[in-house]
C-alpha cells in the first residue's frame, strides 16, 4: 500500500508540473512585446527618426505609430540643426516640420530634451504637394511652375493651374543647371533652386 500510494502521489505531481508548464504566462511576455512595438512618440533611438511618423499639424509635432490612424506623414531624412544652415530635404518633400528644443516625457538619450533640428516629411497619402507640378513643397525642383510675384521673386503654383485664377502667366522650370550660359535658348526666367545646380530654366506654360 505504501509503495502504490507514492505512485500516486508521485503521479499527482507531475500533472501538477504539466499544468503548470502549459499554463499561457508566455503569453503574456509576446503580449507585452507586441505592445512595445507599437509604442507612441518619443520612444525611438531619435525623437521622429527617418521612417517614424508624425500627426498632422506642424506647430507641434508628435511621433505616433505609422499604421495608427492619426499618422499623417513620414521622416524621410532627419537633421539635426536650423533648416536654414543645414542639408536641403529630398526632392520631393512635402513639408518640414521645425524641432525645437524641449522636454518631452521620454527621449533619445535619457537627459530629458529632444536637440533642436528638422524632418523632411512625406504625406502618407495625396495629394503631394512635393512632387513635380504639385505648387507646394520647401524646395522648387525641374517640373514645378512658378510665377513672377515682383520684385524679382516668384512663387511655386500648380502646374494645373488648381485653385487659382487671375495671378499671371506661369513658368515651368524645364532644366537645372550650374549656370544660366547653360540653360536652353528658350529660356524666359531664372529660377533660384540651390543645391549643386542652382539656376533652374524656366519657360512660360
Amino acid at each position: 500500500m505504501r509503495e502504490r500510494g507514492a505512485a500516486w502521489v508521485h503521479a499527482l505531481l507531475c500533472v501538477v508540473l504539466l499544468t503548470g508548464c502549459q499554463n499561457p504566462s508566455g503569453q503574456g511576455e509576446v503580449a507585452d512585446s507586441s505592445a512595445a512595438r507599437v509604442r507612441p512618440s518619443g520612444y525611438g533611438a531619435v525623437f521622429l527618426a527617418v521612417g517614424e511618423c508624425s500627426s498632422s499639424g506642424t506647430a507641434a509635432p508628435t511621433e505616433v505609430p505609422c499604421a495608427g490612424e492619426r499618422a499623417a506623414a513620414r521622416v524621410v531624412a532627419r537633421e539635426d540643426g536650423r533648416a536654414s544652415h543645414g542639408p536641403p530635404c529630398p526632392a520631393t518633400t512635402d513639408f518640414v516640420l521645425h524641432i525645437s528644443e524641449r522636454r518631452p516625457s521620454a527621449d533619445e538619450d535619457g537627459d530629458g530634451t529632444v536637440p533642436r533640428g528638422y524632418a523632411c516629411m512625406r504625406k502618407l497619402r495625396p495629394p503631394h504637394p512635393g512632387d513635380p507640378g504639385g505648387g507646394g513643397g520647401p524646395r522648387t525642383i525641374v517640373g514645378d511652375c512658378v510665377r513672377e510675384i515682383g520684385g524679382g521673386k516668384v512663387r511655386e503654383a500648380a502646374c494645373d493651374g488648381g485653385g487659382e485664377s487671375g495671378h499671371g502667366p506661369r513658368f515651368e522650370v524645364v532644366e537645372a543647371v550650374a549656370g544660366r550660359a547653360d540653360c536652353p535658348a528658350s529660356t524666359a526666367l531664372y529660377v533660384r533652386l540651390g543645391g549643386e545646380r542652382p539656376v533652374g530654366c524656366a519657360r512660360p506654360r
